[in-house]
């Protein structure tokens, strides 16, 4: 494994092009991330009250408009696929033989994709929708 010797960290990929676009991919939902939990902090801590946000008024004000519920999901999804990506580079770090490298990322990818159906099927169907609807 290559590192950069000026900022340590780890250079990117020669190899293969599927290497490369993880690398890529890894990089930018950190910048997303950072955006996503930046932007999140402000509004919940500075735009609003945070001694007044209850679970009902979560419910009521935030979670009844689908663009809110968006912002959360992609933020959730974002965190979702970096943890998966870094925890791909460091299980492939780790793991040295072919067959049990194939089944310990095939068990992630597996992991991953539930952990995606069950965290949009938590945001996009919990109770709160009809709160907007019914105003």
């Amino acid at each position: 494994m290559a590192y950069n010797p000026i900022t340590r960290a780890r250079a990117k990929p020669s190899g293969g092009r599927g290497e490369t676009l993880v690398w890529y991919l890894t990089r930018l939902s950190a910048v997303a991330l950072f955006v996503l939990a930046l932007s999140h902090f402000s509004i919940t801590h500075f735009v609003f009250d945070p001694s007044e946000q209850t679970a009902e008024w979560i419910r009521e004000n935030r979670w009844s408009s689908l663009v809110w519920r968006s912002f959360d999901w992609l933020m959730l999804m974002m965190v979702l696929l970096h943890s998966a990506l870094g925890m791909r580079t460091v299980l492939s770090d780790i793991v040295t033989r072919p067959r049990a490298r194939m089944l310990v990322l095939s068990g992630l990818y597996i992991l991953t994709i539930i952990l995606f159906v069950l965290g949009s099927a938590v945001v996009f169907t919990l109770p709160g929708m009809e709160v907007a609807a019914a105003r």
